[in-house]
């Protein structure tokens, strides 16, 4: 099974917001921008700005947890 963490940005105001998921990450947007979670649903629309793949759920996992702190943001930041 194939695992994926993404980041979004929203058109409204600029924020960022980072997942993981086993669907496609196309999917996985499509229903960001539909309202189908919370915090998107208020913040939204949404455009895919970074994704990667992984194999083990664990190390898709470990990735997000580092995004969403703070060397991983910095990377991101420099990344995008």
């Amino acid at each position: 099974m194939i695992y994926h963490i993404y980041v979004l940005k929203s058109l409204k105001n600029g924020k960022f917001y980072i997942g993981f998921t086993r669907k496609s990450v196309q999917m996985r947007l499509r229903e960001h921008n539909e309202g189908k979670n919370v915090w998107t649903r208020s913040n939204g629309p949404f455009v895919l700005l970074y994704s990667e793949r992984y194999k083990s759920r664990k190390k898709a996992l470990l990735r997000e947890k580092y995004l969403k702190a703070g060397a991983g943001r910095k990377f991101l930041q420099q990344f995008l």
